[in-house]
This record gives structure tokens, sequence and C-alpha cells, in this order.
């Protein structure tokens, strides 16, 4: 193994510096683990939940909507804006105050099981079998009792299911929670959520798109794969940004953020135990990486999808 002062040179001085000092176990661990990449696309829109996290109440708030195909990075950047708002007791009540809720919505169109989830994501105890009255109000009264300034309301494209009279009425939930609590809701979903809520005019005035497009080749993919490499602890540097392993990378990813980094991930483990210390294309190719259409279609033929 090499031991060379050039090793981890290639990485971001405070990555390098952990990764010297780390056995290779632990190297493969730190390798596996999720973390920030900073993109142009991420950086945008972490700025506009900012400009919304800030923004004076008033009756009628801008809200956002965060649609991206799924595993491009949504939910990453949704969760890094809440715990870069964390919530913390509050000097002038008995609990803490939360000045970003998140919570997920239910697998189905369903207002008061997501009424159950707000109470539930405050730490408040909360009873399944309470009617919907009870449970708008307990949420009410629990968001504002616990300074809520903004809500990120993940999966949004699960309303989705159920449709009809129960679709429509979670969207006038949306609509009216925003004005009587007088905070930003960002609704975070795949593109189909999009069209729903674009389908009804009062909301599509209020929830601006933001998009987090599947990647291409150019200049913003060269950057991102720059920041994977100056993260990866590896010993030896791996040009990521060679022409020919960011097409390999485009193409089994599918242009998916989240399949760029198991690659590349998988990549880096597999270059630590083997002691080859860098990734090439021969590398990812021995992964045995299945894009994501091709999962489908297998999930699909064994009747699972």
């Amino acid at each position: 193994m090499s031991t060379s002062g050039e090793d981890f040179a290639h990485m971001a001085p405070a990555f390098a510096a952990r990764a010297a000092g780390m056995s290779d176990g632990e190297r493969v661990r730190f390798a596996l683990a999720d973390r920030w990449i900073a993109y142009t696309q991420a950086s945008r829109a972490m700025d506009r939940l900012k400009w919304l996290l800030a923004h004076p109440r008033r009756v009628r708030m801008p809200n956002a909507l965060l649609v991206a195909p799924t595993n491009n990075g949504k939910t990453m950047i949704a969760q890094r804006f809440v715990r870069t708002h964390p919530r913390a007791p509050d000097p002038d009540g008995d609990g803490d105050a939360i000045p970003v809720l998140y919570v997920t919505c239910p697998d189905a169109a369903d207002i008061r099981r997501f009424h159950h989830r707000l109470v539930e994501a405050t730490g408040a105890p909360t009873n399944p079998g309470d009617s919907l009255a009870k449970k708008e109000a307990q949420a009410l009264r629990r968001l504002r009792d616990s300074r809520v300034r903004m809500l990120i309301v993940d999966e949004a494209h699960n309303i989705l299911v159920g449709g009809g009279d129960r679709l429509r009425q979670m969207l006038n939930m949306f609509r009216n929670l925003g004005a009587e609590l007088q905070i930003p809701i960002v609704a975070v979903g795949v593109k189909e959520v999009l069209q729903v809520f674009h389908s009804e005019s009062q909301l599509a005035n209020r929830f601006e798109p933001v998009a987090l497009p599947r990647w291409r080749d150019g200049p913003a993919f060269t950057t991102l794969l720059a920041s994977f490499e100056a993260v990866l602890p590896l010993r030896r540097p791996s040009n990521l940004v060679d022409p020919r392993m960011m097409r390999r990378l485009l193409a089994l990813s599918e242009g998916l953020l989240g399949e760029i980094a198991a690659i590349l991930t998988r990549s880096a483990e597999q270059a630590i135990l083997s002691g080859e210390e860098r990734i090439d294309v021969a590398m990812v190719e021995a992964l045995d990486f299945t894009p994501p259409a091709q999962r489908r279609l297998t999930a699909e033929a064994l009747g699972v999808a």
C-alpha cells in the first residue's frame, strides 16, 4: 500500500486530513456514508428555500414545488435545509421552536392521516382515532405553538393515490393551511405532482417550481464529479472527469444523482479493499451495476412492480 506524501493530495484539504488518519475499514465506511455534495442546482434550490423562510408573513404566502425524478437529490436537499435550521428550546414556551417542520406525505390522499403526521412531527402525542376536525385543530395549534415558519412536505406525489374528491380535498388543504398559518409550504415530489398542483389555478399561482432535472454531459456534470473526487477517501486520483468515465457514469446512472453516488461509493469501496486506491472505468464495469430502467423491467417480469 502506498504511503507517499502525495496520498490523498487530490482531496479537499479537510477531507484529506481526516482520511490520512483512518484505517482501510474506516475509509470504506466513510466512502459509503451519505454526505452533502454541493452543486449548482442544489445551491439554487437552497437559496430559494432561504428566501421563502425569510419572507414576511402575509395571507397569500409564496410557496415552492421542489420537483425531480426519483433518486435525484430532492429529499437530500430538503433534509439538508431542515438540518441547517434545527429545532431548539423555545425561551417563551414549554417545548421546542421548530423553524422548519419536515413531514412525509401519507401513501394516499388522506387529510386525517396527514394532520396526524403533522402533530407527530412536532413531537406531541396524538390519538390515531381522533376525528378529522380534532386533528386539524390540534395540528394548527401545534404548528403555532412550535413557531413553525416553513412546512416541507416530502413525497407530495402520494396525494395522487386515491384521486377524485380526496385529491381535491388535499389540494384545498395545502392552500388553506398556508393561508391559515401564513407560512410557506414546500411540496417535494416527482413531476406528476407539478402537473396536479398546476391544474388548480390558485395553487399554480402560489407554488413556484424548483426543478432538479436529470444530469447531462456538460460543465455542471464535470463540476459534480470533481466534487465527488474531492471527498472520496482514496489515496490516488481517479480523474472522474475523464470523458470516457463521464459517459459511462451517465449511461449507467441514467443521469440520476443517487445512482451516480451509488456507483462511485461502491467503486471507492472496491478501490480501497483491492489496494488500487483509484476508480477507473474497468472498476465501474466490474461492479455489475444494473441501471434503474433495467431494475424496473426485472421487477415487472417478477410481478413485483
